[in-house]
């Protein structure tokens, strides 16, 4: 904590509200003289995306790296960037200090509403800055109101409601009462209410959520699986499996169960456990190609870029993955999801059979890259942008 900030706590509260308002102007005066961040030279492709603003996973930026593989399509990625989160890949992007700066704000509302045809709204955040609203409704109405072609994106607890999951699903991290619950709940109520409203296209990373968003298609996840390939050693290379866990968000992950588990193997001297935290995603491909097993979750019943990159890298993944997505993939892709399913009950049990028969473990991840380069490679994602982005001629 800062001296300034900690002298503005002890202040009475009128006081303190004046002082953070000077503070404000202050800056906002230092931020009138500075030069702009710089924003990205326009194509002259006839259909020009932009999407953003939280690029989650990276994956707001490889969703416009797959859209410039068709035919007279660009793409830009803007990210907004908040301290103490790692960062991606982006194409630009600005500290939250310039998302709040009205002269940023015109200046990005400009360059976005003259220059492009077409902008994919992450989690129906502001796109134009912070400038009061709860969500992007006005940026989006301000758009297409310029004939900019809109959609919504989401990515999972932006649009997911806690209290059906929790009807859904045995395992479900969500409860009534629960703070995470209790902040998302509203959250995604106000979200899909304005997804009827709007009445925009609609696209999801991950397919449980279709069942919050029935009319929304499928956008699967996209990454490079190169670097995961190149860094990955050949499986049970050591003297004991190395099984590991990147708790990213431990409450839907199910990270108390799989540390319990884990640590258990690893005292009985079953295998090497590591819980794998602060490293930034540039150095993820070297730690998990030095695994055998990757638990991913055993809470919410999906899969998504932490499976698919360990799977590129040709890993044994197991997770809580359901019955329902596994269909709905086999549905829409034809391909069978090729991660060992568990949960907090078998967790331990489905760990022991692999770990005994490594060669049929070994066969199972084998199947990995393949899934992946069929569907996550940003291929398929380029396909599904195509039908937004290429309107077809009709008579």
């Amino acid at each position: 904590m800062t001296v300034t900030r900690a002298i503005r706590e002890h202040l009475p509260a009128p006081l303190a509200r004046t002082a953070g308002a000077v503070r404000r102007r202050l800056r906002g005066l230092r931020y009138s003289y500075a030069q702009l961040p710089a924003f990205p030279p326009v194509a002259t492709t006839p259909v020009r995306m932009l999407v953003g603003p939280t690029n989650s996973a990276g994956q707001g930026h490889a969703w416009a790296q797959a859209a410039k593989t068709l035919p007279d399509v660009d793409a830009v990625s803007f990210t907004l960037h908040r301290k103490g989160q790692f960062q991606f890949a982006t194409d630009y992007g600005v500290p939250l200090a310039w998302f709040g700066q009205p002269r940023w704000q015109r200046a990005q509302q400009q360059y976005v509403e003259q220059n492009y045809t077409h902008v994919m709204a992450e989690s129906l955040r502001p796109l134009f800055g912070a400038r009061g609203y709860s969500d992007a409704a006005p940026d989006i109405e301000s758009m297409l109101a310029k004939g900019i072609d809109v959609a919504l994106l989401f990515h999972g607890s932006d649009i997911r409601l806690p209290s059906r999951h929790a009807k859904r699903e045995r395992w479900s991290p969500f409860s009534p009462g629960d703070e995470l619950t209790d902040r998302l709940e509203p959250q995604a109520r106000r979200h899909a209410e304005l997804v009827e409203s709007l009445q925009l296209p609609v696209f999801v990373s991950t397919v449980d959520l279709l069942d919050d968003v029935p009319n929304a298609q499928w956008l699967p996840v996209a990454i490079d699986p190169t670097p995961w390939q190149q860094a990955a050693r050949p499986l049970f290379r050591g003297e004991k499996p190395v099984v590991a866990h990147v708790p990213s968000n431990a409450k839907l992950k199910g990270t108390q169960e799989i540390d319990a588990v884990l640590t258990d193997l690893q005292e009985r001297g079953l295998v090497e456990y590591r819980r794998i935290t602060g490293v930034p995603h540039e150095q993820m491909a070297s730690v998990i190609g030095d695994a055998d097993i990757v638990v991913d979750q055993l809470r919410i019943g999906l899969y998504g870029v932490a499976a698919a990159e360990a799977l590129a890298a040709g890993r044994i993944v197991v997770s809580y993955v359901g019955d329902a997505v596994r269909h709905r993939v086999r549905s829409l892709a034809g391909r069978e999801v090729p991660i060992v399913e568990a949960d907090p009950d078998t967790l331990g049990e489905v760990l022991a059979g692999l770990i005994a028969d490594r060669d049929a473990a070994a066969e199972r991840a084998a199947a990995g890259p393949g899934f992946v380069a069929e569907l996550h490679d940003g291929r398929r994602s380029a396909e599904v942008l195509q039908s937004w982005l290429i309107k077809k001629e009709t008579l």
